[in-house]
């Protein structure tokens, strides 16, 4: 048995809300978790106890850091705790904007901590991975928490309008109408960063533009936090093309999941090669996301996972049979 020093407040939030965070732990590594007089008292076997505490004290250190100690959370430790990877995990005492609703922004596993610092580092960043790791978020979120500190004077959100593997044929309306639905998870993330109307007010001053790729053709982007979301769906000339429009006093994010190319067959995506094009390029940095990083519902990061292994059999199975060959 051991206890953790926690004031009452601190343990309830440890607990989470009808006892769910203790739960999924007790659960997790057979102990029992429960308040005591002096903290948070947790009961069983000797590293049973030892794993309880490691996810207990990196709770903490989230509470402390003003985040949300919630069921994706307790269950993104657990998972790096029986991985023996739970030491990577550190939380920032910076937050890195305050939403609509009053609420900070955080980063919630090491990989997205990664990506925000690459952000701040570099001129350009790209961020691949699968759905549901905050690439898109948390690339809105540093545009605003930028353009709420004047560092730069306008938030430019772009992504390339291909349909995912259906055709929607004729949309009614004028081109904005047409092109709204392909911008629609851009719009969301700003609305929830910035208030409907704070947006509205910014979109109608030129500070806010959020358009088609095709749209970004011919401009220099000078003075402007620029992101380029779904860059999986780019062709390697758009690709470029967008890349050679970053102007002075800018930043740049290129978010994208690879295993989701929605292109026609007989394109190639500007995404996949990149890396090896870029590697060498000082200003410039590659953050790579996995499925340990989703904060979607813990379905997604399974369905994830489940791809991941189909994918890497077909491969082994590619491989074997070239060495045949």
């Amino acid at each position: 048995m051991i206890t953790i020093p926690v004031t009452s407040e601190e343990g309830i939030k440890l607990l989470g809300q009808l006892n769910n965070n203790a739960n999924q732990i007790d659960k997790a590594f057979n102990v029992e978790s429960e308040l005591g007089a002096n903290g948070l008292i947790i009961s069983g076997k000797e590293e049973n106890i030892k794993s309880a505490e490691q996810v207990y004290l990196k709770l903490l250190e989230s509470i402390k850091h003003g985040a949300d100690a919630d069921s994706q959370l307790v269950k993104y430790l657990t998972n790096l705790t029986l991985d023996n990877d739970v030491d990577e995990v550190t939380f920032s005492p910076d937050l890195i904007c305050i939403n609509s609703k009053g609420r900070p922004v955080h980063c919630k596993t090491a990989g997205q901590k990664r990506y925000v610092e690459a952000i701040k580092d570099n001129e350009l960043t790209f961020a691949i991975g699968p759905a549901g790791t905050g690439k898109t978020y948390l690339a809105v979120a540093m545009a605003v928490k930028a353009f709420r500190a004047n560092e730069v004077s306008r938030i430019i959100l772009t992504r390339p309008a291909v349909e995912a593997g259906e055709k929607l044929g004729f949309l009614p309306g004028d081109l904005q109408t047409k092109v709204d639905p392909y911008m629609r998870p851009l719009y969301d993330a700003l609305y929830d960063l910035m208030g409907f109307e704070t947006y509205q007010k910014n979109l109608e001053k030129g500070a806010i533009e959020v358009s088609p790729l095709a749209y970004m053709r011919g401009r220099t982007l000078d003075d402007a936090f620029i992101i380029l979301d779904e860059a999986q769906n780019t062709t390697p000339e758009q690709m470029k093309m967008f890349l050679t429009r970053i102007g002075f006093h800018s930043k740049a994010i290129v978010t994208g999941d690879i295993t989701q190319v929605d292109l026609p067959n007989n394109y190639s995506s500007g995404l996949v090669g990149i890396q090896n094009i870029l590697k060498n390029v000082k200003g410039i940095q590659f953050v790579h996301l996995h499925a340990k990083d989703v904060v979607r519902n813990d379905l997604v990061q399974r369905i994830i996972l489940a791809y991941e292994k189909v994918e890497k059999k077909r491969k082994t199975k590619g491989n074997r049979y070239e060495k045949k060959i």
